[in-house]
């Protein structure tokens, strides 16, 4: 599958598919999908501010934020069809002839190198909205206050999309057999999950110190 090619597809098309009884889409390109949103509501709060005499003084940073922002939003976007085409590969690795030994020894290893990049993409999609979720603390704090739930709004987004791509890279651990690899990719996690509740309560505290 091309890449944004679920995009291409109207909202409800997708959500048909993410509804239906198909191994994919499923939560990982769901959890892209959540984060591109939320990357994209920071690019809505830098819009409604660059531009604008009365946020004069914060413009560079503006068009700054916008651009990490819309980076992260095209990164986000290409991991909702990416992540589909991971579990695909798993799909097809554990269809393929187990009868004889050395089927058995080729079916390992293709189901194993699946598996990693099935876990890999969504580690991918978890640090992206992390660093969406740190481009709404500037969001919040110097955006166009009239935008600030926007702000806030990206935040809840970016961490729900790191907690939603964790759970898909839990489940493909619990298969690979390489202990090394399980480490480094779950501690990488944990520093994510662990930022981006941090930065959920600062967004929000400004949030609604705002409204």
């Amino acid at each position: 599958m091309s890449e944004r090619a679920y995009l291409k597809d109207t909202v409800e098309s997708y959500l048909e598919k993410l509804a239906s009884g198909e191994p994919e889409p499923g939560g990982g390109s769901a959890a892209a999908l959540v984060g591109a949103a939320a990357a994209a509501l920071v690019s809505m709060v830098t819009n409604l501010t660059l531009g604008k005499d009365k946020y004069a003084d914060v413009q560079v940073d503006m068009a700054a934020l916008k651009a990490t922002a819309e980076k992260l939003r095209g990164e986000l976007s290409d991991f909702v069809s990416l992540d589909a085409d991971a579990y695909a590969a798993v799909a097809a690795a554990m269809k393929l002839p187990k009868d004889t030994d050395e089927q058995k020894a080729a079916r390992k290893g293709t189901l194993q190198a699946a598996l990693k990049r099935a876990a890999e993409v969504p580690v991918d999609v978890a640090v992206a909205a992390g660093a969406v979720a740190r481009l709404s603390l500037t969001a919040a704090e110097k955006g166009n206050p009239n935008a600030v739930s926007d702000a806030g709004v990206a935040v809840l987004f970016a961490e729900v999309a790191a907690q939603a791509a964790a759970l898909n890279v839990k489940i493909n651990l619990a298969w690979i057999e390489d202990e090394e690899f399980k480490q480094t990719i779950w501690s990488t996690i944990e520093h994510v999950l662990s930022e981006t509740a941090r930065l959920r309560d600062v967004v929000l505290g400004i949030t609604y110190g705002k409204i």
